[in-house]
């Protein structure tokens, strides 16, 4: 499988044996999430994942997922409260209650800048979308509102709350994930993901945090708001990685346009070569089902087919009775999912026609790897670049990415097709290392051959090191 699996962990999943098992089945990054847990929670699992890195032979990366700024509703009397379609509510800040009228139920809302300038016709969604409503009456402007049901469902305190047409320009860090960014640096997580993102500076912001920790590791931009999908070039060209968050974008835009925006996402990060994962309720049913249904078996091969580098499970490897059998389906419709998707593209993708000669040094190696029906591609890539250049042409070979970099190694199996391994920097050619790394390697057999990719030899007074070699090897 090229695909990558993400599995959050949680009560359902954090045993040793199950998480053994799930990466038996395609699991190569675990989520830790931050909305429900600290660093402390979170450091023995750490330690485990390393466990099960060292008996499995290969590296396995734990993703922190910080919360961000879920603007939430406060407490709303009588919890849990049904509401009808046609109810009306009241929309206001806490110390509004008391002016509210008496046959409304009062929902309170503490953050003042989310109240300012709303008007009527405007909607208000509850729940992640479960509820939702329309402003039918200012009572006062910036501070209390009349809304209808548009629907009907329960109604508990703390929801999510959104407002789709609504700009709220709120940073993507709270005081929290400050502090749950440098603990999680602490206990060894190897990438980060970042929560309602909306521009390039939210960004740019966390790795400058990460920065003055002394640390590095990739950052994961959370696309969330419509904000962020305005400004989708931008986050991507920042970002380590992207995923498209279908819970909260399906509530900020249109369900009905969630479907391209996604496939618009995909493309942009193919584009710049970044990894991009497809997030929420891929599998949902089976939190309590042991088989998922049709359409959501339909939706992650979809999600494959738009060239996905990663799908990821949230409450079904979290708190769903069936963890272990998620990721096996899930691994068995991606499976059949790229057979197709290698089919159809026919060949490795072609560059466009502007310069860039890397890109064509990758396609090139590429489809000499076609042509010659290579075993795999391999690549030394002390940053990464040449890896993930390979992935975005979407070869069929596997690619072997060849770093002494423990942190490049955890970072590149965000990418679709990689796998990447550990090299001995005793050995001072780079392609030395590769050749060797094939010829000790129990994954090629005698006169198999590998495409070979690396650089070294540079130009005088150019210090950066640039994939400049392929050759074709037989072991």
């Amino acid at each position: 499988m090229r695909t990558k699996i993400i599995a959050t962990l949680g009560p359902a999943s954090m045993e040793k044996d199950v998480m053994r098992a799930m990466v038996d089945h395609g699991v190569r990054i675990f989520r830790l999430n931050f909305s429900h847990a600290d660093a402390e929670y979170f450091r023995p699992i750490v330690q485990t994942i390393r466990e099960i890195e060292q008996e499995v032979g290969f590296p396995l990366t734990a993703m922190g997922d910080l919360c961000g700024p879920k603007i939430r509703i406060g407490q709303v009397i009588g919890s849990p409260c049904n509401v009808s379609k046609g109810d009306v509510v009241c929309l206001g800040l806490p110390d509004m209650r008391g002016g509210a009228p008496a046959d409304a139920l009062f929902i309170e809302l503490g953050v003042p800048e989310l109240l300012d300038g709303l008007s009527v016709g405007e909607p208000v969604f509850l729940s992640d979308g479960m509820l939702q409503f329309t402003i039918t009456r200012v009572l006062e402007q910036d501070k209390m509102y009349l809304m209808e049901a548009q629907n009907g469902s329960i109604l508990t305190s703390n929801k999510g709350i959104a407002f789709p047409d609504k700009v709220h320009p709120m940073p993507a860090l709270t005081e929290k994930d400050r502090k749950d960014l440098s603990e999680a640096l602490a206990i060894g997580v190897d990438a980060l993901a970042l929560s309602f993102v909306q521009t390039r500076d939210d960004v740019d912001e966390a790795k400058e945090l990460i920065r003055k920790e002394g640390h590095w590791v990739p950052v994961v931009a959370k696309l969330e708001r419509k904000r962020a999908v305005d400004n989708i070039e931008s986050i991507v060209a920042a970002a380590d990685a992207i995923m498209v968050a279908r819970g909260d974008l399906g509530v900020e835009c249109s369900l009905m346009t969630l479907p391209v925006i996604q496939k618009r996402i995909i493309r942009a990060c193919r584009h710049q070569q970044k990894a991009v994962i497809v997030a929420t309720q891929m599998m949902l049913s089976m939190v309590k089902s042991p088989v998922p249904t049709r359409a959501e078996a339909a939706d992650v091969a979809n999600a494959v087919m738009d060239g996905a580098d990663c799908v990821m499970l949230s409450e079904e490897t979290a708190i769903g009775n069936h963890p272990v059998e998620t990721c096996r389906f899930i691994q068995g419709i991606a499976t059949s999912a790229e057979e197709y998707y290698l089919e159809r593209i026919g060949e490795p993708f072609k560059p466009s026609k502007q310069r860039n000669l890397v890109k064509y040094m990758a396609y090139s190696a590429c489809l000499v790897a076609e042509q010659a029906q290579s075993k795999a591609l391999i690549a030394h890539s002390t940053s990464g670049s040449t890896a993930r250049l390979l992935s975005s042409r979407r070869p069929r070979q596997t690619i072997f990415a060849l770093t002494p970099d423990q942190r490049v190694i955890r970072w590149l199996n965000f990418f679709w097709g990689v796998k990447p391994r550990a090299v001995d920097p005793r050995i001072e050619s780079h392609t030395e290392r590769a050749l060797e790394f094939v010829k000790t390697s129990n994954e090629f057999a005698s006169g198999e051959n590998v495409v070979v990719t690396s650089g070294q030899a540079r130009p005088p007074g150019q210090t950066e090191i640039k994939t400049n070699t392929i050759r074709l090897f037989y072991k």
